[in-house]
């Protein structure tokens, strides 16, 4: 399990991390139960390993005018690995595709979206998503509201497979 190469106050650390981004190292340092040194170098370590791709402030999309959130079903006419290549790239391009995930089943893509208004979405579908190369059809589900959002992993699942294990 790649969560089990880390010992328990990286993983506290990667805890605390996911939970504050804007933290200091002293404040961090204080609530994993170390000092603050070797605290940054082991987050510095965490992210060199790649276990901390990244920082960033939660923004609030209909703050900013972006009223309309909607997953799209994407299904594609071929699945060779050239072709699912070629529409992560492409998916990648689009400014209102926010999230792209290949899966296994009917569908091959699904797309979670944001748009200021619901013309706004419907042109990009239209004019782009349907409209690109080997897409053989594409389902749409508009977003009523979010129940859940909390991006990460759940640690205290970690912890208790982890302990499971010892």
């Amino acid at each position: 399990m790649a969560g089990s190469r880390l010992d328990e106050i990286d993983r506290k650390i990667l805890a605390e991390l996911q939970a504050d981004g804007r933290m200091t190292n002293v404040e961090l340092a204080k609530r994993v139960g170390i000092s603050a040194p070797p605290c940054l170098r082991r987050v510095r370590t965490l992210e060199e390993a790649g276990y901390i791709r990244g920082y960033h402030a939660e923004v609030d999309a209909r703050e900013l005018g972006f009223e309309v959130a909607v997953f799209a079903m994407v299904r594609l006419k071929s699945q060779a690995e050239s072709d699912l290549s070629a529409f992560e790239t492409l998916a990648r391009s689009w400014p209102l595709v926010r999230e792209c995930h290949m899966l296994n089943g009917e569908i091959d893509f699904i797309l979670k979206c944001v748009a200021p208004d619901l013309s706004s979405f419907q042109s990009f579908l239209t004019g782009q998503l349907t409209a690109a190369e080997n897409v053989a059809s594409v389902k749409t589900s508009l977003v009523i509201r979010c129940a859940k959002d909390q991006p990460g992993v759940p640690f205290d699942v970690l912890e208790e497979r982890l302990s499971k294990l010892a």
